[in-house]
């Protein structure tokens, strides 16, 4: 066989493999999405986020996720963390917002990176190539839980486990869900009902939460931290109306919704703002 035909066979052979993943560039923005089908990064220029002395009725959930990501800038042991409980608390908004006070504090120190719920079971990839980067990153799934029948908890059990290259020193992982154990009650009782050992097959998928060094519990608001929340977006925003005022509008607007949230105290002030003819600025 001659040179020539060595060479078309390797040039084929070239065309056939898929070209390796570039190492992703990091230092161009603060946040990226994950898209798995192309193995990239996309920036984000603007994050949609609030600033963190705006959220309300949260402050030791606050100081437990800020002192948190505040270690892993810095370079020191951190956890993985879950941050779970009720519906609008301002889970995803406090991962950002610390996020973003972190950067103030120490520019460009960590980068954030979302990754989708369908997406969970590429996350031994995105791992893969965030080994070859030197920045710091903590990557966030938001509203994370599984359903009857998806296999994708045990991966992300072996990737918060580390596997046996281990998670890489300069990667953080925080998920949000509204479940304490990421999985409906029965799907935890279907692996009972099929196992040898049920005892062990509900140990399996419960401790799915575990493997989260850090919980972060948030429950719903009572009236005065539902209070605490509006004012605060009032000032932020310069709402021209009396505090009574706007105390019995927020009590009608959260009678209306059936819940007092962060979400809910959002959405009303929203809603007032537009009634009261003023734009709503960043205040981040």
């Amino acid at each position: 066989m001659n040179d020539d035909v060595l060479r078309r066979i390797a040039e084929a052979l070239e065309r056939l493999a898929p070209p390796p993943p570039a190492t992703p560039e990091l230092a161009g923005a603060d946040a990226f999405v994950w898209h798995p089908a192309q193995a990239s990064l996309a920036p984000v220029k603007r994050v949609a986020r609030v600033a963190l002395d705006l959220l309300k009725g949260v402050e030791l959930q606050k100081q437990q996720i800020m002192e948190n990501t505040l270690r892993f800038a810095q370079g020191l042991p951190a956890n993985n963390a879950m941050l779970w409980g009720a519906r609008g608390m301002g889970k995803s908004s406090l991962v950002k917002a610390v996020h973003a006070e972190v950067n103030r504090q120490f520019p460009q120190a960590l980068a954030l990176i979302e990754i989708h719920r369908e997406d969970i079971g590429t996350l031994p990839d995105l791992l893969n190539l965030l080994r070859e980067t030197p920045r710091r990153t903590v990557i966030l799934c938001d509203d994370l839980s599984f359903e009857k029948g998806d296999a994708d908890y045990k991966a992300l059990k072996s990737v918060l486990d580390g596997g046996i290259e281990g998670r890489p020193d300069n990667v953080l992982f925080y998920a949000t869900s509204n479940r304490r154990h990421l999985m409906p009650r029965e799907m935890i009782d279907n692996e009972r009902s099929t196992a040898i050992n049920p005892g062990e097959a509900v140990e399996e998928a419960v401790s799915l939460s575990d493997r989260f060094g850090l919980w972060i519990g948030f429950h719903n608001s009572d009236q005065q931290q539902f209070f605490a929340m509006v004012e605060g977006y009032a000032a932020a925003y310069g709402l021209p109306i009396s505090p009574a005022d706007l105390r019995a509008a927020a009590v009608e607007w959260s009678m209306t919704r059936g819940s007092r949230s962060g979400r809910v105290a959002w959405q009303f002030i929203q809603d007032l703002a537009g009634r009261l003819g003023v734009r709503l600025t960043s205040a981040a």
